[in-house]
């Protein structure tokens, strides 16, 4: 909402209200409370006192207000009356809240391995067995790439929100699926997962960053890859889309529950923490997809069964209006 304004004269007579500051007059429920701060700030301003408080509305919708008075003072006459502002910080408290979550998460999971690598190394300084001493030092090994990936999902996620508005340019879709799925080849082999690509023709491209698009299609396989039983299977293929093309990549792993389809977007969000964990993962990967499609003026979209397994959807303007327009 616009600031709303309210003016009285050194009697406490109105003189002024600005429009967004109406809803305020006669209101019930909370607004009214806005409105006896309103009131009372403006009593305390008449006096000399400045005043502000800040209020949570409940809403619907939920609002965050900051009402402020203020003296209204000519030098010759004194006091002459007092003038309140009501300002809604909503959106301004959102981000503080999304931020002081997010330095959270991630000092919780930096700490993670931090701290057990500082236990490894103190038990292998005494340690004198050969053997116990190859085993830590495994463990430091894995402990270290686990910070590193961290750090790279961090750096990755950084990177692709402080660009709005990626470079594009025309590239074929099968070279960002060729690119993504050889990357992730030598872990899928590893568990005995075969990677079946199939529909993704010549005449298919998008129009995009093709360093953050491969990033993405990799994340999607990758989640895939781990999250399914060894011996399992991904698909991926290629369609359009209403117009844009949609690449899809389907695990036969364990699904997702439907509670936490609407989370899963999160930053740190995990919906099998131990198993998460257990393969590495950060919680960032898909907050990246999401965060690429968006920039791309695409979406990212998902189909999951218990026990089955999930779709995912990387969906992107083809060349042309669509690309312009994101």
């Amino acid at each position: 909402m616009d600031t709303g304004v309210v003016v009285v004269d050194a009697d406490g007579d109105e003189v002024l209200r600005s429009a967004s500051a109406e809803r305020f007059r006669d209101a019930r429920h909370g607004e009214a409370v806005v409105q006896e701060v309103i009131e009372r700030l403006l009593r305390g301003a008449r006096t000399g006192v400045t005043g502000e408080e800040e209020l949570a509305l409940f809403g619907p919708p939920r609002e965050t207000l900051i009402v402020r008075a203020v003296p209204l003072v000519v030098d010759d006459d004194g006091i002459i009356g007092a003038a309140a502002y009501v300002d809604d910080v909503t959106e301004v408290r959102r981000v503080e809240a999304v931020r002081r979550d997010f330095v959270a998460n991630v000092s919780h999971e930096l700490k993670t391995p931090i701290g057990a690598m500082g236990l490894l190394a103190e038990t292998f300084l005494g340690s004198d067995d050969a053997e116990v001493a190859r085993r830590l030092a495994e463990q430091l090994v894995r402990e270290a790439d686990r910070l590193a990936h961290i750090v790279d999902d961090l750096l990755d996620l950084s990177t692709v929100e402080a660009q709005e508005h990626p470079s594009r340019e025309i590239v074929p879709v099968r070279v960002l699926v060729d690119e993504a799925v050889g990357r992730v080849r030598a872990l899928a082999r590893a568990r005995g997962i075969s990677l079946d690509v199939r529909g993704v023709t010549d005449d298919l491209a998008v129009a995009c960053d093709p360093g953050q698009v491969v990033g993405a299609i990799t994340n999607l396989l990758d989640n895939a890859v781990k999250y399914s039983d060894d011996g399992g299977a991904v698909d991926v293929w290629c369609e359009v889309v209403d117009g844009r093309v949609a690449v899809a990549v389907r695990d036969s792993g364990i699904g997702i529950p439907s509670r936490d389809l609407e989370r899963i977007f999160e930053r740190f969000y995990r919906v099998d923490k131990a198993r998460s964990r257990a393969t590495g993962g950060t919680g960032l990967g898909l907050a990246i997809v999401r965060h690429v499609a968006q920039a791309h003026g695409g979406e990212v979209t998902v189909e999951s069964i218990e026990g089955v397994g999930s779709t995912f959807r990387l969906v992107l303007p083809r060349p042309g209006v669509d690309a312009e327009a994101a």
